[in-house]
């Protein structure tokens, strides 16, 4: 019989063991980052959001490139480019750090175009869930964050880890 988990949303699950985690961390990182973890646990579960479709096909994002097209970006469009990369960027060191083993690029590469990207777009939209300096702060932790993220994904789903992408259903 399989284990049923019970919470009142994939966000709250995340967030109630992100929480657990940080909270037997030495240094423990502010809430505002382990809520926002969570929201990108949650929003990173539908494989739709974690891919990109280009010419008509699905495939992984290739975050350094996204990054160097930003520079020739403005406004809204260049913040939600930033904020894509450094989301994305976030949930693949904190949930899929092990499948960066078979890359040609390792960890570190993806967490320094993760950090790059949230300071980019602190330089350009500085308040964010009311909190002044909120992706400078993330873009200081980013690597803290994503070591938390790795724990709960490790213990929360174990051996189901290829089940945490969802297809959303037509």
């Amino acid at each position: 019989m399989a284990d049923f988990i019970q919470a009142t949303s994939l966000q709250s699950f995340f967030f109630e063991e992100l929480e657990k985690v940080n909270q037997r961390h030495v240094s423990p990182v502010p809430k505002k980052l382990i809520f926002y973890a969570s929201l990108m646990m949650e929003q990173y579960a539908l494989a739709q959001n974690y891919f990109e479709e280009r010419e008509g096909k699905v495939r992984e994002k290739i975050l350094g490139v996204k990054l160097l097209e930003t520079e020739h970006m403005q406004g809204k469009m260049k913040k939600t480019a930033l904020r894509d990369i450094g989301d994305t960027s976030l949930v693949l060191c904190g949930s899929f750090s092990d499948s960066l083993k078979k890359k040609i690029v390792d960890e570190s590469y993806y967490q320094q175009i993760g950090t790059q990207a949230y300071k980019k777009l602190d330089a350009l939209e500085p308040r964010f869930l009311n909190q002044i300096s909120f992706f400078s702060d993330l873009a200081r932790l980013f690597s803290k964050v994503t070591a938390i993220m790795s724990v709960v994904f490790k213990e929360s789903l174990g051996p189901r880890q290829n089940d945490y992408l969802l297809k959303r259903s037509a």
